[in-house]
């Protein structure tokens, strides 16, 4: 195939700080982490929070956020870790690759609210003050997608086309040399989404949760469109991937608790701690 331009991949999933090596998987979910922090801070901050409460719940949202992740990765591509052939510890090997959003969503979702509940804290205008910050980590994170080749879609010969090692490619694609780079899409979709939620917020000062009901919603919207794009084995269910019945859903389900938050309680919250 002859094209005149493709994005190459690394050879390697590790870098080398010094002589020090890390997994890049593991090294941009943590970058991630800290910047999601940081950035919750400051507008945790700007709503009347106190500073340090952000890194204090992440104690507890954090941990349940990557064990969730892992859980709904595992349950929903189960095949490639349990079975004839197949190694069972795999399924604990984190850095290799492998936290699907939904899953780390929700439970870092719940550790959120334990640590909420701990720390007297209201949920929804904390929520609102880190989906920013959530989205900008997950655009981060895709960068560890791509030093382990994986997350790539359908093959294509656009300008803008990844390089993918004979090794990554699916069976069935070993003779394609490029594919639909999914993951940057992702990336550059989030990136999108977090300024946005940024300047929607600051114009229309939204408030009860509706920062991250909007987020979720717009991410789904992405990640409903990249589905298309990919050939990676997944659960297909009516027809469909999974992933993209759970898009719809929460597409749905984002969308719907806005429209009511709009109209039951506009404005920002007025209480963001508990008595």
């Amino acid at each position: 195939m002859l094209i005149s331009f493709s994005i190459p991949s690394p050879s390697t999933g590790v870098i080398y700080l010094g002589p020090l090596p890390i997994r890049a998987y593991s090294f941009f979910i943590i970058i991630g982490i800290f910047v999601a922090i940081w950035l919750g801070n400051k507008r945790w901050i700007a709503r009347g929070g106190k500073t340090g409460q952000v890194s204090d719940v992440a104690l507890f949202a954090v941990p349940f956020g990557i064990i969730g992740g892992r859980i709904y990765h595992v349950a929903t591509d189960f095949e490639k870790y349990f079975g004839d052939g197949r190694n069972p510890i795999d399924a604990l090997k984190i850095w290799n690759g492998g936290l699907g959003i939904w899953g780390a969503i929700f439970f870092g979702g719940i550790g959120a609210w334990i640590g909420c509940r701990f720390y007297k804290i209201n949920l929804p205008p904390f929520a609102d003050a880190i989906a920013p910050g959530i989205i900008f980590a997950q655009a981060i994170g895709r960068l560890g997608n791509y030093f382990n080749q994986e997350l790539f879609g359908k093959p294509t010969d656009v300008w803008w086309a990844l390089e993918i090692a004979e090794k990554n490619r699916p069976k069935g694609f070993e003779l394609f040399e490029t594919f639909h780079p999914t993951f940057l899409y992702e990336l550059i979709w989030s990136l999108i989404i977090g300024f946005t939620l940024i300047y929607v917020d600051k114009k229309y000062r939204l408030g009860h949760g509706r920062v991250f009901a909007l987020y979720v919603a717009l991410y789904s919207l992405g990640r409903l469109l990249v589905e298309t794009f990919r050939i990676d084995e997944s659960r297909i269910l009516f027809g469909l991937r999974f992933n993209i019945w759970t898009s719809l859903l929460v597409i749905v389900g984002g969308l719907v608790y806005f429209m009511i938050s709009s109209r039951s309680r506009p404005g920002r919250d007025q209480k963001i701690f508990r008595s």
